[in-house]
């Protein structure tokens, strides 16, 4: 199937699709911080870039949003090109699996936290 926008629509629509700093991000942080917690947000010398990850404590937290890891509640797969973005999920999701396994053999705490469990307050 094709596309529905024009290449420049689409490239402007992608680039506004961020990876740090995002609300839920922002949400989270601010909870941690006036709880009196110090953290470190997006810890590239980390596996797995953790969204927040409090070395002290030896704690990760992933805040995985709906559709790009796969919500069985709200994810869902696009119309158009969905060879690609079947993989693409699919991958995400091993991706997690993986960076979980890791985590728990090292001893580390993990918490995954889903998009829509932040929508609605539920943190």
């Amino acid at each position: 199937m094709v596309d529905n926008l024009s290449p420049e629509n689409r490239k402007k629509n992608m680039s506004a699709i961020r990876s740090t700093g995002t609300k839920l991000e922002d949400k989270v942080s601010r909870e941690l911080w006036r709880k009196g917690f110090r953290f470190r947000r997006n810890s590239t010398s980390l596996y797995g870039k953790p969204d927040i990850s409090i070395k002290k404590y030896k704690i990760v937290i992933f805040i995985d949003s709906c559709f790009w890891h796969g919500c069985k509640i709200h994810g869902n797969i696009p119309k158009s090109n969905q060879e690609y973005w079947v993989k693409k999920l699919v991958r995400n999701k091993q991706r997690d699996t993986q960076v979980n396994s890791y985590y728990e053999s090292i001893g580390w705490s993990l918490l995954r936290i889903w998009e829509h469990k932040l929508k609605k307050d539920e943190f």
